[in-house]
């Protein structure tokens, strides 16, 4: 009975265990949320922020020491653009951006040099 049972987890690991070199997926990221931006590399100099929302980008600024966190949709600005988003590609307002992702998808770059961080990331 020993013998079975030995023989069965032996099986059980090596069907379970990938072939080496197998590369694993890349994540997948997407831009719905709220984000930062800076006008330098300083995410701490943030004092725009983006919020994607189901094709919609809304905007709202701040000043210095504000908890981004504590704004909600009635610190909006007026106005909004529009967004579509597929991967690899952000249209913004009708304007195509190549996009990579950095830090577990917490900070969004942009093929033109922009970046954006994800409010609720720690990245800088």
């Amino acid at each position: 009975m020993k013998n079975i049972i030995f023989i069965l987890l032996a099986v059980a690991t090596f069907i379970s265990c990938e072939k080496e070199g197998t590369p694993l997926p890349a994540p997948i990221y997407d831009v719905e949320g709220k984000w930062l931006w800076s006008y330098s590399d300083n995410r701490a100099e943030a004092n725009t922020m983006y919020e994607f929302v189901d094709g919609t980008v809304f905007t709202s600024y701040a000043t210095n020491n504000v908890d981004f966190n504590a704004l909600d949709s009635t610190d909006r600005i007026p106005g909004s653009e529009t967004y579509t988003f597929d991967g690899d590609t952000l249209i913004w307002d009708e304007t195509p951006l190549g996009v990579t992702f950095e830090c577990d998808g917490g900070k969004l770059l942009f093929s033109n040099g922009n970046k954006l961080w994800r409010l609720s990331s720690d990245c800088e």
